[in-house]
């Protein structure tokens, strides 16, 4: 855990706070990466994951630190641009369209 975060109980975590590591399942799988943005679906998800800890990034330390800010915008980038490449041959009229539109949304944590 680096200066400007805390570890917090996941009962603690708050919609929009960043993560400061990445938290992974006891088999090492990462469910959510460094910077990424706490939202209400991934909390929930968490939650029943049986996750019970998470380190975020200081609120202080959000605000005065620009590269946790910039690196949470390059992580959503990254996984907005990797959805458009699963859905490049979707029509843009069909069922795929509205899942990728849903899915674009809930990255960028409007939820679903």
């Amino acid at each position: 855990m680096n200066s400007g975060s805390r570890e917090i109980a996941l009962e603690q975590a708050q919609e929009g706070m960043l993560l400061a590591q990445a938290l992974s399942d006891a088999g090492g799988a990462v469910l959510l990466a460094q910077g990424a943005t706490l939202t209400a679906a991934n909390l929930a998800a968490l939650r029943r994951r049986g996750v019970e800890r998470c380190s975020v990034v200081a609120e202080d330390e959000a605000e005065a630190d620009p590269a946790a800010l910039e690196n949470a915008e390059r992580e959503r980038a990254r996984q907005l641009a990797r959805l458009q490449w699963l859905f490049r041959a979707t029509p843009p009229d069909g069922p795929g369209a509205q899942l990728l539109a849903l899915l674009q949304r809930y990255r960028q944590g409007g939820g679903a």
